[in-house]
């Protein structure tokens, strides 16, 4: 069995692992247990790796797999159930706190030849400031011939606890011009980019200007296929009903200091998701993960 390996390194101001195993190599920030990269050799890179992104302390990070939790984008679009969660009169940032909180590594285990690593929040005992519940949180990232990503959460308190969230995953795609997504066909959305009006996926996802779309009661499994690059990414989900997809185009790439002028052209955001009617209401004692597979396979 190959030996595993884990090197701590740095990226600008943030602290990083980078683990090697087989013919994979991830990079994971302690800052919100934020995958940066994942590329196997002699493939493309399956996670978009933006030149642009920034590594400061406090700030999330746009590439990889952010984490996002205990609640999803804008904090007053997410549910009452939700926001009733919060307890403070200062304003929430998008896509909750987790993301630039400092995680720790907890075990690194093989098993038969993959590998699992296992990244822990604490939470502090009064709960997080102006979020006080005590919901532990547990990101575990199984490497085999795929990177299996799991985000479990488990209420420890005494009240029911309800919170969206997402792993508001960054693809690598040849040209979003010229992909497309498989399996939303006859689903309906949330089109944000156009008021939040509902409409209706006809066929398969093709991209011709800016997209930011709620997918509801959404497959476990999604397919991205990339002809350029003779490829097809194979997303394969766990306790979620609800995807978002998002690609900023144009003029919001323009306006993002973190994004060059033409990187919306090789990135798709594919986001494993509970919101809106998906949310999640944990009892005390209960666990949910949240989960999402992804694998390379060849046209």
């Amino acid at each position: 069995m190959p030996t595993p390996h884990v090197e701590a390194v740095k990226l600008d101001e943030l602290d990083c692992w980078r683990i090697r195993h087989n013919d994979a190599e991830l990079m994971v920030a302690q800052q919100g247990a934020h995958i940066v990269s994942y590329q196997r050799r002699g493939e493309q890179p399956l996670i978009w790796q933006n030149p642009e992104a920034m590594f400061k302390t406090g700030k999330g990070i746009r590439t990889g797999v952010p984490v996002c939790w205990p609640w999803f984008g804008i904090f007053d679009r997410n549910p009452q159930s939700v926001k009733a969660m919060r307890q403070s009169e200062q304003p929430a940032g998008a896509h909750g706190f987790v993301r630039t909180a400092l995680w720790t590594l907890g075990e690194v285990t093989p098993i038969a030849d993959a590998l699992q690593l296992d990244f822990l929040l604490p939470v502090p005992a009064g709960g997080f400031p102006g979020w006080p519940h005590q919901v532990d949180l547990k990101l575990s990232l199984l490497l085999d011939d795929q990177l299996h990503i799991r985000l479990t959460s488990h209420n420890r308190g005494t009240d029911t606890v309800t919170l969206s969230q997402a792993l508001h995953t960054y693809f690598a795609v040849s040209d979003v011009r010229n992909v497309q997504v498989e399996g939303l066909d006859e689903h309906s959305y949330i089109d944000t980019a156009d008021g939040w009006t509902k409409k209706h996926q006809a066929g398969p996802l093709h991209f011709t200007a800016e997209t930011d779309r709620i997918y509801l009661d959404t497959p476990a499994q999604l397919n991205l296929v990339d002809k350029d690059w003779q490829r097809r990414i194979q997303l394969t989900s766990q306790g979620s009903k609800s995807t978002v997809v998002w690609n900023p185009w144009t003029e919001r790439a323009k306006a993002l200091d973190d994004m060059a002028d033409d990187g919306w052209q090789g990135m798709l955001c594919i986001e494993t998701a509970n919101v809106l009617d998906d949310t999640v209401a944990l009892a005390p004692g209960e666990s949910h993960t949240l989960g999402l597979s992804i694998a390379a396979i060849a046209l």
